[in-house]
């Protein structure tokens, strides 16, 4: 069946020559079995008619923030909803500029700033308008906040100039919509499970050993599942960070309550375990606080290798076992020995004694590395954590695909 037939795309036109194309684009879309609904902004109306939208998409259009005939339905959140996906083509530098710092003066803006699915950007402009510092640093700033930009191309423009900032042709955005759709899985046919954040392994109640970790890195890959289609539960380590509703969150506090969660929820088909979990726990935890007077001598035992027990369980062990790897020093041999020992499939691995990345930042860079492969480690470069979930993702998608 075709990718396309039945996906729900939102189609928002802005004012611009290249608006033409997006009644081309309409009935490309219409031919693959895809439902369009449209907002034209005002400036929009100037280039192509709603009679010609509707006549094509067999649907209303809209282009009021508060339409007086749905006054029951708010449309900036019903249509936000409906869709599977955003596509703003063409979208112009003012739109760029509003949409950069929040703005949300019409039903465009306003949508796509209360929408809670991947948003596609189609830039058309001028040359000069293009290149201009200020329509880079919105773009950006976009991509940061997770846009995908499509385009713009090189060609001859309207107003006569050559140069950069053409509208990219409607088959090539189809193109890049299906490949969005081919590596999202819809039918939450398959299960991941992800560990995320530190542990704390008391030594009374109010003391507790630790390691340094915000948790940023595995809530963002839970998410990247989710979005891709997969039914994802998060068992994370103490941290503030939160969750969309389609993710099952399990909190838990220490090593051993991070097992018995993951045993629990096995058995799924991909399990990434990001957590640094403390690899020693007390002996005896005092029952009361330590007073400082006190003579402490604390007695350590490992905990259990939650990683290590996954990899290598016979009977519930997943398609896919990733485990990372925090390393200060000699990465790659570190990594590698890691893949090995633990009997995993992949290893994500980062320098966390590059302060840029890893702990507490919303940036990281890692090197996977693969134990069936013949490419031996694939490197990640630096980017934020989300987009560096979305890679990881996306290639989970392939190995199981």
């Amino acid at each position: 069946m075709d990718k396309l037939f039945d996906k729900k795309i939102l189609l928002i036109i802005c004012g611009g020559i290249s608006a033409y194309k997006s009644l081309e684009l309409i009935r490309a879309l219409k031919k693959r079995g895809t439902k369009v609904k449209t907002i034209l902004t005002r400036r929009a109306k100037e280039f192509v008619t709603p009679l010609s939208v509707t006549s094509l998409s067999q649907e209303k259009v809209y282009d009021d923030l508060f339409s007086v005939e749905d006054e029951t339905e708010m449309d900036h959140i019903s249509l936000s909803r409906w869709s599977d996906v955003i596509l703003v083509a063409p979208i112009t530098a003012n739109t760029i500029s509003k949409l950069s710092v929040g703005s949300s003066n019409d039903l465009a803006t306003t949508v796509i700033l209360a929408s809670d699915k991947d948003i596609f950007l189609a830039p058309a402009m001028n040359v000069r308008m293009w290149e201009h510092p200020s329509t880079k640093e919105n773009l950006n700033k976009l991509k940061n906040f997770g846009y995908k930009v499509i385009g713009p191309e090189i060609g001859d423009m309207a107003c006569g100039e050559f140069g950069e900032g053409k509208m990219t042709e409607p088959d090539e955005i189809i193109k890049e919509i299906e490949k969005y759709f081919n590596n999202k899985i819809n039918d939450k046919k398959f299960k991941a499970l992800v560990t995320a954040g530190p542990t704390y392994e008391y030594i009374d109640p109010v003391r507790f050993i630790t390691n340094k970790s915000s948790g940023k890195q595995g809530f963002e890959i839970a998410k990247s599942l989710s979005k891709k289609g997969f039914e994802t539960t998060l068992i994370s380590g103490p941290s503030n960070l939160r969750v969309d509703k389609d993710i099952n969150l399990i909190k838990v506090e220490t090593a051993n309550q991070m097992f018995k969660a993951t045993q629990n929820n096995l058995p799924v088909d991909v399990a990434i375990f990001s957590a640094a979990v403390a690899d020693f726990k007390i002996k005896e935890e005092k029952e009361r606080k330590i007073k400082k007077e006190e003579y402490i001598n604390l007695s350590l035992e490992k905990n259990i290798d939650i990683l290590n027990y996954v990899s290598n369980h016979n009977s519930l062990r997943p398609k896919l076992v990733i485990g990372f790897a925090a390393e200060t020093h000699d990465l790659k041999k570190n990594a590698q020995n890691k893949l090995i020992e633990k009997n995993c499939d992949w290893i994500v691995a980062n320098d966390v004694s590059n302060t840029s990345i890893g702990f507490n930042s919303d940036f990281n860079e890692v090197l996977i590395f693969y134990k069936d492969k013949k490419i031996n480690n694939e490197k990640l470069s630096y980017k934020k954590k989300s987009e560096i979930s979305d890679e990881i993702v996306n290639k989970v998608i392939s190995h199981l695909n």
